[in-house]
């Protein structure tokens, strides 16, 4: 099984799927003039704004949501693994994904909020999968999305999740015994959390995207706010390493310490996997938000980024350096480039970030994280559920199989219980697999409608012209920008009495003004 994830990875995480997330990022800022950094004071406004409606969500819950997709595992474990196998040189290129990326997070975002629908029920629906049929009219694509996705987010992703979850537990706490089971030996701590996150994530999930919503609002800003301050005491208390950190960090991007292919994959891959731009994740959760502009949760969204991996990546990855507590793997298997910590020390886990808190706060750092790896993992682990949600709603349009999203709820939950107990090289294996997938499609998906009709770039533009013309209150005409099938936003101009207007200009060609 290890040896077909691997290579089915080997194909997906291609150079070419790397260097496709950088140069879509790049593509982008340019495309915007850099939005991630020209509206940053825009996005804090847009954050502490906005209510919840019946419809749809705040600003500050789906970012909230969409957090709980961003921050988990890939923060706390997945900048280990990028340091333990492309050395620290990886997370520079953390960086430069990040930066590039809270552009990429915008184009989706806001693509996410123009071509978003109501469901059955009332509630937001949106994503890739609606916006490659409508922007792109590629329905056959759209579906490929949405069952891809639908696989990686309901089978393959929580288990990377929920592995985290038990090994962490496992490390601080012992294994409380071993048991034989048909899956193999397996120790009682890791089935004792599986059952318990199995249980509390049924209970949340059946109670639907409101539930969701508020707990991970609540969760995710505690959870982060405090992980965030026990890496900067550590910091703190070793101020006078933090210049050598940099240089490290910087200076290893371009060296071939551990080859600068490896530091620039694993630092794009765990990028890509931690903050989610360009995978496709992130712009469910933006559509569900109740703005008056798509424009405001493309901001919104963009700026998550910088809080996933400048903050909460750049503190674990500034701990593990700090405090020595990794190795840097060579390239045959049981080498090392750099060993600081004994061999049997795997990377795919959150060891090095345990003992990289242990050793500066004794008797802390292991329980600490198996703590904040529970609540960041499990609300990752809902937001995939939400993710998956609603993919099956989009497929319910066209095919109504009853009890979809109960076979769905199940399948989660057998699948977060699973990957508690399963090998860690498996469980990130499978969810590199998920990833990749899904961006693969969506990003090839985001480009060509990019150039179809630039829909989110069009968005961008009557934003910031409203802004300059001083408004209060922020309207979206899609029909006067020349964006088709945009069918909530015409329903919503509509309904408040405002004429329709004439479009400006049709399939790229400006449109003359009728007398």
């Amino acid at each position: 099984m290890q040896s077909l994830v691997d290579f089915l990875n080997g194909i997906i995480w291609s150079p070419v799927l790397i260097y496709l997330c950088l140069g879509a990022g790049l593509f982008y800022s340019i495309a915007t003039r850099f939005v991630q950094i020209r509206h940053f004071r825009e996005m804090w406004r847009l954050l502490l704004s906005g209510k919840s409606s019946d419809q749809g969500i705040s600003s500050f819950q789906a970012l909230a949501v969409s957090l709980s997709g961003r921050v988990g595992t890939g923060n706390i474990a997945g900048v280990a693994a990028a340091i333990g196998f492309g050395g620290p040189g990886a997370v520079f290129w953390m960086w430069v994904v990040a930066f590039l990326g809270a552009a990429t997070a915008y184009s989706e975002s806001a693509l996410a909020q123009i071509y978003k629908e109501e469901d059955e029920d009332g509630q937001f629906r949106g994503g890739p999968a609606y916006y490659i049929e409508k922007a792109m009219g590629q329905k056959w694509y759209a579906w490929i999305f949405a069952i891809a996705t639908i696989f990686a987010c309901g089978v393959l992703l929580p288990g990377v999740q929920s592995n985290s979850i038990g090994n962490a537990v496992e490390a601080a706490f012992g294994t409380g015994g071993m048991i034989e089971t048909t899956i193999g030996t397996i120790s009682l701590a890791k089935i004792v959390t599986g059952t318990v996150v199995s249980i509390i994530l049924a209970f949340i999930i059946f109670g639907g995207v409101k539930r969701i919503a508020s707990f991970t609002q609540i969760v995710v800003p505690f959870m982060a706010l405090a992980y965030i301050i026990i890496a900067f005491i550590i910091i703190l208390l070793n101020i006078n390493l933090v210049p050598t950190v940099f240089g490290m960090i910087v200076g290893d991007a371009f060296t071939p310490m551990a080859g600068v292919g490896a530091a620039i994959g694993w630092g794009v891959k765990r990028g890509v996997y931690s903050n989610e731009a360009g995978q496709g994740t992130g712009p469910h959760a933006a559509a569900a938000a109740d703005v008056d502009h798509p424009a405001q949760q493309g901001l919104v969204q963009s700026f998550s980024i910088y809080i996933d991996t400048l903050l909460v990546c750049s503190a674990t990855a500034f701990m593990i350096i700090i405090t020595g507590a990794y190795n840097v793997h060579g390239g045959a298997e049981g080498t090392f480039l750099v060993q600081n910590l004994a061999a049997d020390i795997g990377a795919n886990g959150p060891v090095f970030t345990q003992m990289a808190i242990e050793s500066a706060m004794p008797g802390i750092g292991k329980p600490f994280i198996a703590f904040a790896l529970f609540f960041f993992a499990f609300t990752t682990i809902l937001a995939y559920y939400y993710i998956a949600e609603t993919n099956i709603a989009y497929i319910r349009r066209s095919l109504k199989l009853p009890g979809m999203m109960f076979v769905l709820k199940i399948v989660l939950t057998v699948a977060v219980f699973y990957g508690t107990v399963k090998a860690a090289n498996l469980a990130w294996a499978m969810g590199d697999v998920g990833v990749g997938l899904m961006a693969w499609l969506n990003i090839v998906g985001i480009l060509i409608i990019f150039f179809l009709s630039k829909p989110a770039l069009k968005a961008l533009n009557d934003y910031e012209a409203q802004q300059k013309a001083g408004v209060t209150k922020f309207t979206f005409d899609p029909v006067k920008l020349g964006i088709k099938n945009a069918d909530y936003w015409e329903k919503r101009l509509k309904s408040s009495g405002k004429p329709a207007a004439q479009p400006q200009e049709v399939d790229g060609e400006p449109v003359k003004p009728t007398a």
